[in-house]
This record gives structure tokens, sequence and C-alpha cells, in this order.
């Protein structure tokens, strides 16, 4: 059963950058889907990007098209989240989580793992 630890999170202002990595431990991740989602304070959660298993495909949120990255190092075992343009809204947990294939979906029914999430918070 894979084992999945986020990091990278923390405070920043508004117009800022922060990276999120997404480490896998136990097994491969290599032919998985992978996706960030969120969740903020008395919201659902949200999904924020996709990456195929093989890297080609990806998809994002239409709030965050332009500003965020998700990428993946399958030597590594991580996925990564790089955030520019940051704005409070912004703020939330964020989970990484792996598929059940090797598909991109926005739908968090397809992802059966999920890491503990990490804290992102946004200042204006």
């Amino acid at each position: 059963q894979v084992q999945l630890e986020e990091s990278g999170g923390g405070l920043v202002q508004a117009g800022g950058s922060l990276r999120l990595s997404c480490a896998a431990s136990k097994r491969t991740i290599r032919m998985y889907g992978m996706a960030w989602f969120r969740q903020a304070p008395g919201k659902e959660r949200e999904f924020v990007a996709g990456i195929s298993g093989s890297g080609v495909s990806t998809s994002y949120a239409d709030s965050v098209k332009g500003r965020f990255t998700i990428s993946r190092e399958n030597a590594e075992n991580t996925v990564y989240l790089q955030m520019n343009m940051l704005k409070p809204e912004d703020t939330a947990v964020y989970y990484c989580a792996q598929g059940r294939d090797g598909a991109v979906n926005s739908d968090w029914r397809a992802y059966g793992y999920w890491g503990q999430g990490t804290q992102v918070t946004v200042s204006s």
C-alpha cells in the first residue's frame, strides 16, 4: 500500500509562490494518475490539478489555470505542484492523491490513496 506525504506548505503573501511536494513510499506511483486537491474551512474538497501516469496529460481547475503547474518525477516517486501568483482564496489544506489507474481525473472518487495534507495560507 502506497503512502503519500505532502510538504512545502506554509504562509506566503499574496502574489508569492510555493512549491508543494508529494513523496510516495512503499510502492511506485509510476503507472498511476496523480492529483492535488484542496479543502478550505467550511468548504468541500475540490480538485486543483491532475497528471496522468505517463506525465503527458494534465488537467487544472479553472481557478488555478495559468498560475499552478503540476509535474512528476517518476524516478523520485514524487509529484510536485508549483503555485505562482498566489491569492488569499488559495488558502486551504492541500492533499496529494493517487488514482486507481493512469488517467487524469477530477473526481475525488477516482483516487484511492491520500496524504495527510499540508496547509497553505496566503495573506492579503
